[in-house]
């Protein structure tokens, strides 16, 4: 890269993270809130996806660096390897862990270590899709973020790859072929959103059954070949909504379950008339990170 270019680099940056924000007056581009996050919601299917940038799904664990820490979507500390760690840039990052597709039973295990496996941690690569408290445009920080990336030229440190679609035909040949392939699903995010948290609709997923979160408030005990074990969880939604999630468990989890208090994922075909998951199936579990 010659001298002018990296100077536009430099210039682009400062002017990313020194400008005021739609979120706040004066943010602080090294500190981030990792409770206050962008959060998906579910795509329509039949959604026209002309305005917005669409992404791979990764089935990995959100990280977030706030230039200083790596965290989990917790606020937890991520034991990370001291070389994973200065080799990440000074501003902030949001993005997945990820071992590849259907790894993250894997992953979970790895990144949860108290004392990291540097061998398995070269194998991890930190997919950004974020900048937080970063100003412009999606698609601004989107440009910024290959930027970075390539001004770092490490293989660990990848820029999620944004596609523009034309039209649900070819977002839904698209779904196909990466849920085929092992993707977890598509995200469609707004091309024109200035950066913001919470859970909104400048964020979406496109997935072959939606999935939810919800809090675990007894463990009901098993029958048959369970007893002694856990026969189910009972959680409760955000929205007050409570029922009871009895398969997709492994014999170790049923063993040792999610505890009270916990935060787990779970997937569902559809909502009775009264707003019940059918088919609810566990998926995993957040709040140990």
């Amino acid at each position: 890269m010659d001298m002018n270019r990296k100077v536009v680099l430099v210039l682009l940056v400062l002017i990313v993270f020194l400008a005021p924000t739609a979120n706040a007056a004066t943010p602080n581009a090294n500190s981030t809130d990792t409770t206050k996050l962008l959060l998906a919601k579910v795509a329509a299917k039949n959604i026209n996806p002309a305005q917005y940038l669409v992404s791979e799904k990764f089935d990995g664990v959100r990280a977030i660096w706030d230039g200083k820490q790596l965290k989990f979507r917790s606020g937890n500390i991520v034991n990370a390897p001291t070389w994973f760690i200065a080799k990440l840039p000074s501003m902030p990052l949001d993005g997945e862990l990820w071992l590849g597709r259907q790894r993250f039973e894997e992953l979970s295990g790895l990144v949860r270590q108290s004392v990291p496996d540097d061998a398995k941690w070269r194998e991890i690569t930190y997919q950004i899709f974020e900048l937080p408290n970063a100003s412009g445009s999606f698609t601004d920080r989107a440009v910024l973020i290959e930027q970075i990336v390539a001004t770092h030229n490490w293989p660990q440190l990848v820029a999620v790859k944004q596609t523009k679609i034309i039209d649900n035909a070819a977002l839904q040949t698209l779904f196909k072929k990466m849920v085929d392939e092992g993707a977890e699903g598509l995200m469609l995010h707004l091309a024109a959103a200035p950066y913001v948290t919470g859970r909104s609709d400048v964020l979406l997923k496109l997935k072959p059954q939606e999935d939810a979160e919800a809090t675990v408030i007894s463990h009901l005990p098993g029958k048959g070949k369970y007893v002694g074990k856990l026969g189910a969880l009972k959680v409760k939604t955000a929205s007050g909504i409570m029922f009871n999630i009895g398969s997709g468990f492994t014999d170790a989890q049923r063993d040792n379950p999610p505890l009270i208090g916990s935060v787990i994922t779970y997937k569902y075909r559809s909502e009775t008339k009264n707003g019940v998951p059918r088919f609810a199936t566990f998926m995993r579990e957040y709040q140990r990170f």
